[in-house]
């Protein structure tokens, strides 16, 4: 594939849309998110972000990535921390990647991660993420860009639900 077809640049205002569309897809064949947002355009636009940017593939938007801050109940930069005798605060969170269905084999999750980390680094943070164990694709991916699962950990999401999280630094 011509590789001029697919780029990475900053997320706007103007693709929100697009990305919630894409989300919705995502969600309908792999259950990501597991909980569905109620306001997915606010869920995509966190507080804390270092920024976020989108995939585009033949000029369509096929993916998206997101950077920040790391937050309370992250346990990945815990993790990282206490494995490096460093503070959580130098970590960086990954989050809300996520690839259209059409535009999987393209290499888009791996460009949207390697757009991520070097924004970490840039920032001089360390990248971490977590992911939910059953999305082994997901897992796949980071494992197969050399990021290390440091645990798995169960999260209590709601009184009534407990999830089983793979953490992971770059």
């Amino acid at each position: 594939m011509d590789k001029t077809q697919r780029r990475v640049r900053p997320r706007t205002d103007d693709d929100v849309e697009a990305c919630v569309r894409v989300l919705a897809e995502v969600h309908r064949r792999d259950g990501y998110p597991v909980n569905w947002p109620a306001r997915p355009g606010e869920w995509l636009s966190q507080e804390a972000a270092l920024g976020s940017w989108v995939a585009e593939l033949h000029g369509r938007v096929a993916g998206h990535v997101s950077l920040s801050r790391s937050a309370e109940g992250d346990l990945a930069p815990v993790l990282w921390s206490e494995r490096n005798g460093t503070s959580g605060e130098q970590a960086a969170v990954v989050g809300r990647l996520f690839v259209a269905p059409r535009a999987r084999g393209h290499g888009i999750g791996a460009l949207l991660m390697g757009r991520a980390v070097a924004e970490a680094q840039h920032h001089g943070l360390h990248p971490v993420l977590d992911v939910v164990a059953s999305d082994t694709a997901a897992a796949a991916l980071y494992e197969r860009l050399g990021w290390t699962r440091l645990a798995t950990v169960e999260q209590r999401w709601s009184p009534s639900q407990v999830v089983a999280v793979h953490c992971y630094a770059a």
